[in-house]
């Protein structure tokens, strides 16, 4: 029998659920500090609990070319629109709004909530994982090892 397509919920319970966010006026500077600690590629905006942007590798990249004093705050180099996925959809969902958004990293959200983050990385890792279990059990129907 073939492997069910997860949830982002069941990838979401093989990770670690810390999440790392930063406030608006946190520097740049401190949020690729963090980011560098944790060896993470994203930080999550945040304030108060509710969700305000994102900043991410791209985004300092990209904010180089103007503004290269890194005592700036987060608000001002962020991607505002911030593009999520909910918890009940499937990693198929995940892979399809990362390639089509050309983001690398996807908040997660129960009942309007951030419950975590996903990442490209762990996006493809369970793919890997779920057409490695598909062919093993190919390959025991086809040698009768069932």
């Amino acid at each position: 029998m073939a492997p069910t397509m997860k949830t982002v919920n069941q990838l979401l319970e093989g990770k670690n659920f810390d999440i790392w966010s930063v406030t608006p006026q946190t520097t740049v500077r401190e949020a690729l500090s963090l980011m560098a600690e944790k060896n993470i590629g994203a930080l999550l905006v945040m304030e108060e609990k509710e969700l305000v942007g994102i900043f991410s590798e791209r985004d300092y990249a990209r904010d180089l070319r103007e503004k290269p004093a890194r005592a700036i705050p987060v608000e001002d180099t962020m991607s505002k629109k911030v593009t999520c996925i909910e918890w009940d959809q499937t990693i198929d969902d995940c892979m399809e709004i990362m390639t089509d958004k050309r983001i690398r990293h996807l908040p997660v959200l129960k009942d309007a909530r951030v419950i975590g983050m996903i990442s490209i990385g762990d996006v493809v890792k369970d793919i890997i994982s779920t057409q490695r279990l598909a062919i093993k059990h190919l390959e025991d129907y086809i040698t009768g090892n069932r």
